[in-house]
């Protein structure tokens, strides 16, 4: 008898995964967003071989170029040339590199602190819950962009500094969140019975909360991923981010800002880089969040 449960079981899961699978990609929106998501990544990985110039490389008699459908534009490069004669194809290839870099690192940090501390506070509660959620609500009464403004000002701009920054600016949107579920998760039987058990405390929040979290902070990690990348291009574009060397969208847009009545593709492609980005990730964390939360559909 066990061992054909066991076997139904093991036949239940592919059927399970199928139907998260069919869930998620329901709809033409999440299909869009996956495929964006997808190229964005592909960019960043194989950024080397698929930027057809060094994206630091400058040819001044060639600045300026137009696209290559343009008149005066050529197929050596494609979206133009910067000021300095940068081709702009290969350096919006390469920010999607850090765009990726900066965005999964400080969603990482922010999500790693957020749940640790809304596990810790959910399931204590008591003047532990109340010092977390006092230190949540403090940060919550400062706007992220304003507050990573003053940390990178204070710090100095670098890669690693906007990453910690993304990070501990983020951490917030997880606690609330993790906190309200442990709280409700502590009162329910397996968890008791757990605790009835003698079981350890790691194997309680291991085996029994943080598994029965993983879905919101999926949800949550993807959107943060979107916010991410919005706040690195936000302090690249007011010259806070990372170093003028590494390219950026944000640094990108600013440099181009200044030409855009005459040479408008300095700032367009960067800007659509940007914006196609966010409005993908945001359209797959719709998806995903009515995938794993079927009532919210």
């Amino acid at each position: 008898m066990t061992t054909a449960v066991n076997t139904l079981s093991s036949l239940d899961e592919p059927v399970r995964r199928r139907s998260f699978v069919s869930l998620l990609f329901a709809g033409p929106a999440t299909v869009a967003g996956a495929i964006v998501i997808a190229v964005v990544a592909v960019f960043a990985l194989c950024a080397p071989w698929i930027a057809p110039h060094d994206p630091n490389f400058q040819n001044l008699p060639a600045a300026f170029k137009p696209p290559s459908w343009l008149q005066g534009g050529t197929a050596t490069y494609l979206l133009g040339t910067d000021d300095l004669g940068r081709d702009i194809f290969s350096r919006i290839v390469w920010g999607a590199r850090v765009a990726g870099i900066v965005g999964l690192s400080g969603v990482a940090i922010g999500g790693c602190i957020g749940v640790a501390l809304g596990v810790i506070a959910g399931y204590f509660g008591g003047i532990v819950d109340d010092v977390i959620a006092r230190i949540a609500d403090v940060q919550f009464a400062f706007p992220a962009v304003l507050l990573a403004i003053a940390v990178v000002g204070v710090i100095g701009p670098s890669l690693l500094t906007v990453v910690v920054t993304i990070g501990i600016t983020g951490w917030v949107q997880y606690v609330r969140v993790v906190r309200a579920e442990t709280l409700s998760l502590r009162e329910r039987d397996f968890v008791q019975a757990a605790v009835a058990t003698g079981a350890s405390l790691t194997r309680i929040l291991l085996r029994h909360v943080l598994p029965n979290v993983s879905s919101s902070v999926t949800v949550l990690a993807t959107f943060g991923l979107a916010r991410a990348i919005i706040l690195e291009s936000a302090l690249s574009f007011l010259a806070l981010g990372v170093p003028p060397d590494v390219p950026s969208w944000g640094t990108m847009l600013a440099d181009g800002r200044q030409f855009l009545d005459t040479d408008w593709w300095l700032g367009l492609f960067p800007g659509l880089a940007i914006f196609v980005t966010v409005l993908g990730v945001n359209l797959f964390g719709d998806g995903l969040r009515d995938a794993l939360d079927p009532q919210s559909r």
